[in-house]
């Protein structure tokens, strides 16, 4: 199989290949579905996955720039860039640096991926997959969400019965429901939580 992955077809090509095409990003495919499919400690997780493909992109930017980069530069500058932690004054003014070194910062956080975008690249264009380990943990997820559910049930149960019999409601014959439903920010779609894991999450593909 190529680097970038052919195994969609004649569909659409998927942002992730498209960039690495654009960029020549050689043996970054390859090395991603190594490090989701790996064992242990050694797996890493499709946001990770994101993230180390878009600190590539982001060297590969500098780079091109002429830029002089420094042992943990490029994972300084992303952090900065992307990070939840940093101020917006931090972030203007790496934004500032990156331009003035003649890198295109607007061209380049809309390059930046999503953990759908990479998911969709190792599934859909590479055919990767890790299906038992993860399987395994969203039907240990389910287990224990419903469990609480349970609980969360048995104390209202418990509470109406209670304020019932003390006369301080009225409340005829009754059972309660519990649903957990989740509502994806991105794509605006909303699936009761079992559900979205059965079907191994919504379907972004940003």
């Amino acid at each position: 199989m190529s680097d970038s992955g052919t195994s969609n077809g004649a569909g659409r090509r998927g942002k992730v290949v498209q960039l690495i095409e654009e960029h020549e990003l050689d043996g970054i495919g390859d090395r991603l579905e190594r490090r989701w499919t790996a064992d242990g400690d050694e797996r890493m997780s499709l946001r990770d996955l994101a993230d180390e493909f878009n600190r590539e992109l982001l060297r590969t930017a500098m780079a091109e720039a002429g830029m002089q980069l420094l042992d943990g530069e490029v994972d300084n500058t992303y952090r900065l860039l992307t990070g939840g932690d940093v101020s917006g004054a931090d972030r203007t003014r790496t934004e500032r640096q990156l331009r003035r070194e003649g890198v295109d910062v607007d061209r380049l956080q809309e390059e930046f991926v999503t953990y759908q975008a990479i998911r969709t690249f190792l599934k859909s264009d590479r055919g990767a997959s890790y299906d038992a380990d993860a399987g395994d943990r969203a039907e240990s997820g389910k287990e224990q969400i419903g469990r609480l559910k349970g609980r969360v049930r048995t104390v209202t149960d418990s509470k109406l019965e209670q304020l019932r019999r003390n006369d301080e409601i009225e409340l005829g014959s009754f059972r309660t429901l519990v649903e957990v439903n989740v509502l994806c920010e991105d794509c605006g779609a909303q699936y009761d939580v079992e559900t979205l894991l059965d079907r191994g999450g919504c379907d972004c593909d940003a």
